[in-house]
């Protein structure tokens, strides 16, 4: 099959682009983890500096501990969340940002800025559409 873009280039050989709007494009698997509410919290939280465990448990309200580790261990792995365990004493570990994970950080608070500033505009739009679509 000749793909339309490029003379002599078939769809099959070419790589998929780099865009969220493909389901296999890698940047979709990485917006669906950085735009989750768990995220953007937990990395608000550790912007403010290095954390342990059930201190971010106490300060994300409402978040469970499976889902705390999930939402470290993604963060972890696509190198946001920095892991320590203290080499001395009782086993202490605790959570930081990395060099990436700050710069993540600015792009989050505009987001949460704009849902605080938009949260009556939106609940009005919600109220109107309910209106609209009642049974």
């Amino acid at each position: 099959m000749k793909s339309p873009g490029i003379p002599g280039e078939t769809a099959e050989a070419r790589p998929a682009p780099l865009s969220a709007l493909y389901r296999d494009c890698p940047a979709r698997f990485l917006l669906d983890q950085l735009a989750d509410k768990w995220t953007v919290l937990v990395i608000s939280v550790l912007d403010e500096g290095p954390a342990r465990f059930n201190s971010l448990r106490r300060r994300v309200d409402g978040i469970t501990q499976k889902v705390l580790t999930q939402t470290l261990r993604r963060l972890e792995r696509n190198g946001i969340v920095r892991r320590h365990i203290a080499a001395d004493g009782p086993l202490a570990v605790s959570y930081d940002l990395t060099d990436l994970g700050r710069s993540l950080y600015e792009p989050m608070r505009a987001l949460y800025d704009w849902t605080s500033r938009h949260l009556d505009s939106v609940a009005a739009a919600q109220c109107e559409f309910d209106k609209r679509h009642r049974s």
